[in-house]
């Protein structure tokens, strides 16, 4: 058996360096302002991916993306790892998007693709933490869905059985395929890159990404496996009205990086009048209330 897989990954910014400059005037995230790294979530959905792939001989693993050019990385970061190739949505048009319009793409691409035997992505991305995409696209896409998951156990007949996170411990859920999965942090961490598959892939780019001056052009016309698949909202067949901005109800109306610091101390006894003061203190500076 062999099984077709499809990763949802997503470059995103590294939410731990927001500064004044994180937003731009219209109310969207300044990615080009943040450093961009590979959802880490979405790495963890990887690994599950490439660990069927190593027990099923002929499984296929594609990363399928949505951004702008340097999005291209995380692709490259999948092939290096394993993964057979990627999709790259890009198109301004997806700009803006929240997770109705981003699912909305998503989904549209999986369907020009073809529906594979399993989907699978991480939990949440940390530039949003909604955990919305995962099951959004499973419901355009009519798909059996499990989230939390943390290991997949068992593939077998049609059926998959995953070990996934709930309130209080674990519980071991089987479903058929095809199927969409959500994976926790706490999952596998993704393998390292391999050293043979960075090479073979180092100058692997989308069509965007390339100039007339770029070095090692003719390489492209050699190795067929170096270009990335890009589609634009025309090429999925795709409703501009529900992509982007225009396919977007809910509107980021500010990012900020609140630091707790602390400016002085307080020895508090067990006494009526200090735990009073205390409340008192916090309702004052609308710290509760």
């Amino acid at each position: 058996m062999s099984l077709k897989i499809i990763v949802l990954a997503k470059q995103v910014p590294d939410t731990r360096n927001v500064g004044s400059d994180a937003m731009t005037p219209e109310g969207t995230v300044n990615r080009s302002a943040l450093p961009a790294i590979f959802n880490p979530e979405d790495m963890n959905a990887l690994e599950q991916a490439l660990r069927l792939k190593d027990q099923f001989p002929g499984s296929t693993v594609h990363v399928l993306t949505m951004g702008p050019a340097r999005a291209t990385e995380v692709i490259r970061e999948g092939l290096y790892r394993g993964a057979d190739g990627g999709y790259l949505l890009s198109d301004r048009a997806f700009a803006g998007a929240d997770t109705l319009a981003t699912s909305y793409a998503l989904a549209t691409a999986i369907r020009k693709i073809g529906i594979p035997d399993i989907v699978i992505g991480g939990r949440q991305a940390i530039d949003g933490d909604t955990a919305q995409v995962g099951p959004q696209v499973a419901q355009k896409l009519d798909l059996n869905q499990i989230t939390y998951v943390n290991s997949i156990d068992e593939v077998k007949d049609g059926l998959i059985t995953v070990t996934r996170h709930i309130d209080g411990g674990v519980e071991k859920v089987q479903a058929p395929l095809p199927i969409l999965l959500t994976v926790n942090g706490d999952a596998a961490p993704c393998r390292p890159q391999n050293a043979k598959l960075v090479m073979k892939y180092k100058r692997a780019t989308a069509p965007m990404e390339r100039t007339e001056d770029m070095p090692y052009a003719e390489e492209y016309e050699k190795k067929p496996y170096l270009t990335v698949t890009q589609w634009t909202v025309a090429d999925i067949d795709g409703d501009y009205n529900q992509c982007g901005l225009a396919g977007s109800p809910t509107k980021v109306k500010a990012v900020q990086n609140i630091a707790f610091k602390a400016k002085e101390s307080k020895t508090l006894t067990g006494s009526d009048e200090d735990i009073n003061g205390l409340v008192q203190e916090l309702l004052n500076e609308k710290i509760i209330g």
